[in-house]
């Protein structure tokens, strides 16, 4: 069977090795693809959101499956276009995708359907939205309504940084069209869990949790990015929160989708908050997280190609999905200044000497015979073993083992408590 997988990062670099380990895959390729990911597929130089390109690729390549994986391409109906071009495709369509493309329209499926979140109010005037801060105070949370590369929300903790991230957003431009709206939210405590699920339309299966680490810097300081790093399964989500999490919040979300004419199939990402009040939305993806993906996919025992297709066709409910009873940890190595400016072209010394992780590329390219940096998130390290406990450390002994000229790494991935 022959694969092709839209996107170039580290989640996608886990999503090839995954499906390369199926002996029903023997072709896999990648578009755009990066260094790393030339390892295990055929790179194909097409942007990920180059939807009449992949389209093309495809009715001349004829994969027997497509795999869109950013979210990009999502909102903007690759898997649309590819079904109408009678090509299989793997995510969800435009019109359930936007789960994720507007904050807004998540919040308020939240509220129709009475799914716990933070409480919340949309605004496309400046003015109107600085009212709001000063009445409700801080700390409060500043969401552009689209998509901004992860980077497009402010947890505010004085009314000085919120009312600045009104600016940012809706009158300095500077997420685009995705920051003309923004939604403003009631600040939740406690800790944040991740449960990416597949989803069928109306059945889903749950994988193991995980934790992400948005921050730039250790003790979460700094700018959000689009993650440095992550470890499953998270320390706090027991089955007792499990449970309650899928009564109140993972079947009423997939069964809310569908009874507004928009069946959710593929990966569904719950960013949840476990307050003192019980677990909370914090948002939606319409797709594998990154870097969640390369931690908990590296914890799958069965055989991805199978589920995506019993995905597709809306058997899941007849898959029995198997997970390694152990634990992951994935380190984020970064391009110094990342998420503002950084350079690229970085060779990388040292990943031959990598023994006991499996290193995901997620920015990086192949240039005169060497692995060079070509991104702001540059590599994944990512390490299983019987506890989180080493698992964190042999990440970390490996990421050691690896450097680039200003690379950046956190030094507190998995051991934060909250």
């Amino acid at each position: 069977m022959k694969v092709l997988v839209i996107g170039s990062g580290g989640r996608e670099h886990a999503v090839c090795m995954t499906l390369a380990k199926s002996p029903k895959v023997d072709t896999i390729w990648c578009a755009p693809g990066n260094g790393g990911i030339a390892d295990v597929a055929t790179c194909v130089d097409i942007k990920a959101t180059d939807i009449d390109g992949v389209v093309a690729f495809s009715k001349e390549n004829k994969p027997d499956l497509v795999v869109v994986t950013p979210d990009d391409p999502l909102a903007l109906g690759m898997v649309d276009a590819l079904e109408a071009a009678g090509i299989r495709a793997f995510g969800p369509h435009k019109n359930a995708a936007v789960i994720e493309g507007s904050k807004s329209f998540a919040k308020d499926l939240m509220q129709k359907y009475n799914i716990p979140t933070a409480g919340y109010a949309v605004f496309e005037n400046s003015a109107d939205a600085i009212a709001y801060i000063k009445e409700n105070g801080a700390p409060i949370v500043i969401k552009a309504d689209g998509l901004a590369l992860g980077k497009g929300v402010t947890v505010a903790m004085t009314e000085e940084e919120a009312i600045a991230a009104v600016h940012d957003a809706i009158d300095d431009g500077k997420f685009g069209g995705a920051g003309a709206r923004v939604v403003i939210e009631e600040f939740l405590t406690g800790p944040e869990v991740s449960v990416l699920a597949f989803v069928d339309g109306k059945n889903l299966s749950t994988m193991p949790s995980a934790q992400d680490h948005k921050r730039a810097y250790d003790h979460d300081e700094g700018p959000n990015t689009g993650g440095m790093g992550a470890f499953s399964p998270s320390r706090f989500y027991t089955e007792d929160i499990a449970q309650t999490c899928m009564e109140t919040i993972f079947r009423p979300t997939v069964n809310a989708m569908a009874e507004e004419g928009r069946p959710f199939s593929g990966v569904l990402y719950f960013g949840l908050m476990l307050t003192p009040k019980g677990p909370k939305v914090i948002e939606y993806n319409a797709r594998f997280g990154d870097p969640e993906t390369q931690a908990v996919l590296s914890r799958l025992d069965s055989d991805l190609f199978d589920i995506m297709n019993a995905v597709i066709d809306g058997k899941l409910d007849e898959m029995d999905i198997q997970w390694a009873d152990n634990a992951a940890c994935c380190v984020v190595m970064a391009s110094g200044g990342y998420p503002l400016a950084y350079e690229k072209g970085k060779e990388i010394h040292g990943l031959d000497a990598v023994t006991e992780s499996v290193v995901f590329h997620a920015g990086t390219a192949k240039k005169d015979g060497k692995i060079v940096t070509n991104g702001g998130r540059v590599l994944g390290v990512t390490a299983t073993a019987p506890t989180l406990d080493e698992a964190i450390q042999k990440a970390y002994a490996d990421v050691k083992k690896i450097s680039f000229d200003k690379a950046h790494y956190r030094l507190d991935i998995g051991i934060k408590k909250g």
